[in-house]
């Protein structure tokens, strides 16, 4: 960002802050028989596969994402 380290300011947290978000299917399952088709691993390594076999795609989002935050916070 083209900015000194000395604008960083730490602050304390906000009361009430979450500190992280824990995820599960388990209502899911309980009250409606939900079932995942694949796992947590293979959903997250069939992400991180298609990405890799995609990186012109992902390489132009990550460039119109940066045009965007330059013209909206930088300019």
């Amino acid at each position: 960002m083209r900015k000194p380290e000395s604008l960083i300011e730490f602050v304390k947290d906000r009361p009430g802050h979450d500190f992280r978000y824990s995820l599960s299917v388990e209502k899911l399952k309980r009250e409606l028989g939900w079932e995942p088709e694949i796992t947590f691993e293979v959903g997250m390594k069939n992400t991180v596969e298609w990405y890799l076999d995609n990186m012109d795609w992902m390489k132009t989002k990550l460039s119109d994402l940066n045009s965007y935050w330059e013209k909206a916070y930088y300019k």
